[in-house]
């Protein structure tokens, strides 16, 4: 009970101070209307239409509902409450902050306090009650002020989540397949608040790690889960600083980002950003996040192709296999960095680290192994395929 009347401290007032202050209603209201009116310039207008209404309706309601509650203080403010809700969510749908609204409140309980306080003086009201009639006054407008706080919030979210859904509509539609039609795309962006850019690139990350990103990255981002992978598209992304905003989002999560390409092709984008993403998950790719695919394609060809390539080391390294482990490891390193060094033994020396009397006598023993395929452009090809599959 006793933290009930410090949260309420108007349930400790004798009733008999709401006879003193209901006579000044009519004259406080009026007051408050004219200051506010004067001192928040967001209301510094004729008190007209629904505009005028609602602002004398919620000082009314105020003033009454106080007197109401000292009457009564069991009684619930019942439905009085929804009219600061209400004025909350207009001061969203109005566009403006909840500073205006706040401040109003702050004029209203000087007002109402200044005219209160000369009418209980006028009563002969004991001090102590005054003090109290204050701390209840001042206490009732935080309520208020509340109401109003939780208004705007639910206003906000409800347009925010509006906003959210048709964002994702947009994205959908954007990794469409086959593209959707120009006109169909122009609307959808309009109808999400959206730009469009002149190029966009995917980005795929873990479906749990989806909201932290796309929170840090630019509000022109669209994101939405898809398939268990979560899906983000970042606009002009080779801009002037996206690529530091791109890595603080991301931080220490996973993160594959798909080549920038015209916004009719962003699902190739997509495709190429989850591929990568899956490789990257696998450990088959090993590089710095967000990884950019264009930097790991043949380490992504090497992934996505692993039967292929598979394959073409079972053909092409078939005369390694009668070797000892070890010493078909030394085969492959040799093989790999002569078919990336183009044959340059000074180069393979450098590259394994080694003397290059030991390249040359390993040189001697592959080609006695592998004959003349080290020397066919093909052949090499789907060599250094397979070594970079196993190497």
């Amino acid at each position: 009970m006793l933290t009930q009347v410090t949260r309420e401290p108007w349930r400790a007032l004798p009733p008999s101070i709401a006879d003193v202050i209901e006579p000044e209603l009519d004259a406080i209201t009026d007051e408050i209307l004219v200051t506010i009116a004067r001192e928040v310039p967001a209301y510094a207008r004729p008190l007209e239409g629904s505009f005028g209404r609602g602002v004398r309706l919620g000082v009314t309601e105020a003033l009454s509902q106080f007197v109401a509650l000292i009457r009564s203080p069991s009684g619930a403010r019942g439905p009085g409450r929804e009219v600061y809700v209400a004025l909350g969510r207009g001061e969203l749908r109005q566009g403006r902050t909840l500073d205006s609204l706040q401040s109003a409140y702050r004029v209203g309980a000087r007002v109402a306090w200044r005219r209160v306080a000369e009418a209980a003086g006028q009563a002969g009201v004991d001090p102590e009650v005054l003090s109290l009639l204050a701390e209840s006054m001042f206490a009732y407008i935080e309520e208020l002020s509340a109401d109003s706080v939780e208004g705007y919030s639910e206003a906000r979210s409800q347009v925010e989540g509006e906003r959210r859904r048709r964002r994702r509509r947009l994205l959908a539609l954007l990794l469409r397949e086959p593209p959707a039609e120009e006109a169909d795309l122009r609307a959808a962006a309009a109808d999400a608040g959206w730009r469009i850019p002149r190029t966009l690139a995917a980005l795929a990350c873990p479906e749990d790690e989806l909201d932290a990103i796309a929170r840090r990255l630019p509000d022109d981002t669209l994101s939405l889960p898809l398939d268990g992978v979560g899906c983000a598209a970042l606009p002009d992304p080779e801009g002037p600083g996206r690529a530091a905003e791109l890595e603080r989002a991301v931080g220490d999560g996973t993160a594959a980002l798909g080549p920038a390409v015209p916004v009719a092709e962003l699902a190739g984008s997509w495709s190429l950003a989850r591929a990568t993403l899956g490789a990257l998950e696998a450990e088959a790719i090993a590089a710095p996040v967000p990884v950019r695919v264009d930097d790991v394609l043949a380490d992504l060809l090497l992934f996505e192709g692993r039967a292929l390539v598979d394959r073409i080391a079972a053909r092409r390294l078939a005369p390694l296999e009668e070797l000892r482990p070890k010493a078909r490891r030394r085969m492959e390193e040799t093989a790999l960095a002569y078919v990336q060094q183009r044959g340059n033994a000074a180069a393979m020396a450098r590259a394994l680290s080694l003397h290059p009397q030991t390249v040359r006598y390993r040189l001697a023993r592959l080609r006695e192994l592998l004959g003349d395929e080290l020397d066919d452009p093909s052949a090499r090809l789907e060599l250094e395929l397979a070594l970079r599959g196993r190497v």
